[in-house]
């Protein structure tokens, strides 16, 4: 049975939706003063746009492609304390468009001096401890063994990293890959790769993350960001499945009732599937699907089942459920299945 310290899990995640407007689009309903928000057009092909507070206001990556950091004035403009303001980006607010927000919380700041092997460089932070979240932007120095704090407490389950200058790849690191080893591309459809030299060969720890001489992760001089997840009982998880090719598939136990997937097929191509409890009809079916890899409109295909307990495959298609193949997956609660003080939640 899981237990919690967060009640409401809409305090630190949270998917906010919206009609663009063409002009200043003042969203509310977010709930809280996001630290990273994550803005995708619906209804027309178009760029997936991943804002910070570390990076700041009008400055963005895309999820999709390998584009450098962007700046853009009529993007994200603001951040307040129950939404955001956006200007009139067609990507993020065309007139009349369904558009998708994720938002998470962060929010204890501070800054230092890297660690392990190779010269000490200077990074920041935005850290929630209480929801396992934490953005860290670091300045590589090229060694191997070159370690990032990533201020959690606790191990990092899913780390995905980017270059702000050039076109190098989004690097992922994920406890549902054989080992630290392999990564696999936010911004790919291919599996995972051997990458020896992303994370060093070496697992993450309780305080850091560890480098190898990637230039995706560890140039010499160069800026990244690092967005860093763990699990927390009751409110988010990063695991895996093997798919059966069945639409009666597997069931993946989370101890809440999900709000938010992103799920990736690790050992053969598959895209990154985007889904959350907004975008559905009624009912715990969520048929409506984005891919973080691509700036194509939303689509509507077979779904999977967000329950109290966690997500259940409804389907046998190859992204999702392909038998044998590997999956990675991250999620957050809409509410959980027991809260504190042993307080059953409202999750069906």
């Amino acid at each position: 049975m899981a237990y919690t310290t967060i009640n409401k899990s809409t305090d630190y995640f949270n998917t906010k939706l919206f009609t663009g407007n063409g002009g200043t689009n003042v969203v509310t309903g977010v709930g809280f003063n996001s630290d990273f928000t994550w803005i995708k057009n619906r209804s027309t092909t178009g760029n997936h746009a991943l804002f910070d507070k570390i990076n700041g206001v009008t400055k963005y990556l895309n999820s999709n492609n390998k584009n450098e950091l962007a700046t853009s004035a009529p993007t994200l403009t603001a951040w307040s304390s129950d939404g955001f303001t956006i200007g009139s980006s067609t990507d993020l607010n065309g007139n009349g468009n369904g558009i998708a927000s994720w938002n998470w919380k962060a929010g204890t700041t501070g800054s230092g001096t890297t660690t392990g092997s190779g010269t000490g460089k200077a990074y920041s932070y935005s850290v929630s401890a209480v929801s396992g979240f934490s953005i860290v932007k670091y300045i590589g120095n090229g060694s191997a063994g070159h370690t990032i704090p990533h201020h959690l407490g606790a191990v990092p389950k899913l780390i995905i990293v980017k270059k702000l200058s050039g076109s190098d790849d989004w690097k992922v690191y994920s406890s549902g890959l054989p080992d630290a080893s392999k990564s696999i591309k936010l911004d790919e459809t291919g599996s995972y790769d051997n990458d020896a030299i992303a994370w060093n060969s070496t697992a993450p720890t309780n305080s850091v993350f560890t480098l190898g001489t990637a230039g995706a992760t560890n140039t010499n001089d160069s800026t990244y960001i690092a967005y860093s997840f763990t699990d927390v009982a009751g409110y988010s998880k990063f695991g895996s499945y093997v798919g059966n090719g069945n639409s009666d598939g597997p069931f993946n136990y989370c101890g809440f009732k999900p709000a938010f997937v992103m799920a990736k097929k690790t050992t053969a191509t598959g895209g990154w599937q985007l889904r959350d409890n907004k975008r559905t009809p009624a009912g715990n079916l969520t048929n409506n699907l984005m891919y973080a890899n691509a700036s194509s409109v939303e689509q509507t295909t077979d779904g999977v089942d967000f329950l109290s307990n966690g997500w259940k495959l409804r389907n046998s298609a190859g992204d999702s459920n392909a038998s044998g193949d590997t999956y990675i997956y991250m999620c957050f609660a809409a509410a959980p299945l027991v809260g504190s003080n042993n307080i059953p939640s409202t999750a069906k």
